[in-house]
């Protein structure tokens, strides 16, 4: 098996830059679909439903296949840099976020749901009072900031395995893989794992068939994450993806249509029944088509550097910590104005990022403190991005 990593992936750098944009214009559509969320405007719309559908097929499942893959970067550094690593980048911004400015997503969330009616100082010491969705305030998954719990716990569940591959005889069995999902059929193998499990996971279940993490239940990402693992390891299995990318991008298409055309037929299956294995079968063959398909298209076209994308890619994380709070304090406001409801989503959507940004140009980034509380490293000693006489400067570290 060709191994051999590229000092620089660009193509998986603007991936996951475009990812997050994705999930960030995503979420500010949440206010007006029909599903229940932290805030809601006064008039929804179920079409909606249907457009997050197309998204959710593949957003999660592509961020979880380029985490996967950054694994095998991040083992250069050895066993244990991959570990400390991995709690400055995610543990400690997570631990931080729960601590602080998720606390206002959920005021907001227990607000607008009639279950407080306090002020946000009075719900401080009630924000400790139980866990979030087991009848208490605490938000013990981190609202939006699961994936960073998520992927912490798959990161270090799955560490034994990726250095087995890597180092041990586990080497072989990457040689046997290669063999076979490098060819034109074997290359959709990589979607049987997920398929298969789909039908028994009950979403009644926080912790396995609820969809309510991304669209998909937690397992199923296991196989979306280990796959980003083994595509990146293979030379010879990216250039397929790379050459079958218009196929992949088809059948992703095809099978997307006929599973919202059986779900519009027959009925959202219910758990259990023979229509829930199929069209969640289908939906899941969708996703990993659309994946592979995107996959391919940016190592066909996205391999560039451009000189924001370092800009971005160091960007990207701080940006998805804060958005999500952003978003529920503007659109909390937005959402009772007496305003046509596009122009609301206009406004949410452009007032939180210049927000967002704001937040992250003018103090994550150029203060050491909060980048490492962002999961950033810290500015060289250099660096200086405040004018000397600037008041914050003795802040740098």
């Amino acid at each position: 098996m060709e191994s051999k990593l590229s000092p620089r992936r660009y193509d998986l750098d603007w991936l996951r830059v475009l990812a997050i944009l994705m999930v960030f214009v995503a979420h500010c559509g949440r206010f007006f679909d029909a599903e229940d969320w932290h805030v809601k405007n006064a008039v929804t719309y179920p079409a909606l439903d249907m457009v997050a559908g197309v998204f959710l097929a593949w957003l999660m499942p592509l961020i979880f296949v380029i985490s996967g893959a950054a694994v095998l970067y991040s083992l250069r550094k050895g066993p244990a840099r991959f570990v400390v690593d991995k709690v400055r980048r995610l543990l400690v911004p997570l631990v931080f976020g729960i601590l602080t400015h998720i606390m206002l997503g959920v005021y907001l969330e227990q607000r607008t749901h009639y279950r407080f009616s306090g002020s946000f100082l009075e719900f401080v010491p009630r924000y400790f009072d139980g866990l979030l969705g087991f009848g208490g305030n605490f938000a013990w998954s981190g609202l939006h900031l699961w994936y960073l719990e998520v992927l912490f716990v798959f990161s270090l569940a799955f560490l034994p395995l990726a250095l087995w591959l890597v180092a041990g005889s586990g080497r072989r069995l990457l040689s046997g893989l290669d063999t076979v999902l490098a060819s034109p059929l074997g290359l959709y193998l990589l979607a049987l794992p997920g398929t298969l499990l789909i039908p028994f996971l009950n979403p009644g279940n926080i912790f396995a068939g609820d969809r309510s993490w991304g669209g998909w239940g937690l397992p199923t990402y296991v196989f979306f994450f280990l796959a980003g693992f083994v595509i990146i390891s293979s030379e010879t299995i990216q250039d397929r993806i790379r050459r079958q990318r218009w196929v992949s991008l088809a059948g992703g298409v095809a099978l997307l249509a006929l599973t919202g055309t059986l779900m519009v037929v027959q009925g959202e299956g219910r758990f259990g029944t023979a229509e829930y294995a199929l069209q969640f079968g289908l939906y899941s063959l969708a996703s990993w088509c659309w994946v592979l398909a995107i996959l391919g298209l940016g190592m066909q076209y996205l391999n560039i550097p451009r000189p924001w994308l370092r800009y971005a890619n160091e960007a990207v994380l701080p940006f998805y910590i804060l958005h999500q709070t952003v978003i529920l304090g503007l659109g909390y406001l937005v959402v009772d104005w007496s305003i046509p409801d596009l122009l609301k989503y206009v406004i949410i959507l452009t007032g939180s990022f210049a927000v967002t940004m704001g937040l992250y140009e003018f103090l994550v980034r150029r203060l050491n403190v909060l980048r490492f509380l962002f999961g950033m490293k810290p500015l060289p000693k250099e660096t200086a991005l405040w004018p000397a006489e600037h008041p914050l400067a003795s802040s740098r570290a």
